[in-house]
């Protein structure tokens, strides 16, 4: 079996309120417990957030969730609705747009701890595995 990412830690200043924010999000279930010191978001069968309250400065970091359209349109929704400010551009001013230039669809959101949220329909990074020869 090849390697694959089971869990990341996310530094965070309340660690509650941030993973039961991303997970309200993503529609994705979480635990105010979970192994240790750190509150799980249960990204898919195969990956989980393990949100852990880190003293300053916290690392800003990027992550990227790619989804299904019906999937990106609910999240969307909920962002909305929550009055989340967010982006077309990862280093765009806030401009409530969806980014469309990559074949897919979009979006870029800030969270309290610094951390870079970005929800996208198809891979700008890499191409299916059947394009690559594998």
């Amino acid at each position: 079996m090849p390697a694959q990412l089971d869990h990341l830690l996310v530094p965070s200043h309340d660690k509650l309120a941030s993973a039961r924010q991303l997970a309200e999000l993503l529609g994705v279930p979480w635990s105010a417990t979970g192994i240790g010191a750190f509150v799980p978001v249960y990204v898919n069968d195969g990956l989980t957030l393990d949100f852990d309250a880190w003293p300053e400065p916290l690392p800003k970091i990027h992550f990227a969730f790619r989804m299904s359209d019906g999937e990106f349109d609910a999240v969307l929704a909920r962002i909305q609705a929550a009055g989340i400010p967010y982006r077309s551009a990862v280093h765009g001013p806030v401009d409530s747009k969806v980014d469309t230039a990559h074949g897919g669809r979009i979006v870029y959101w800030n969270v309290p701890d610094g951390h870079q949220w970005e929800m996208l329909t198809v891979s700008y990074a890499r191409a299916p595995l059947a394009e690559q020869g594998s």
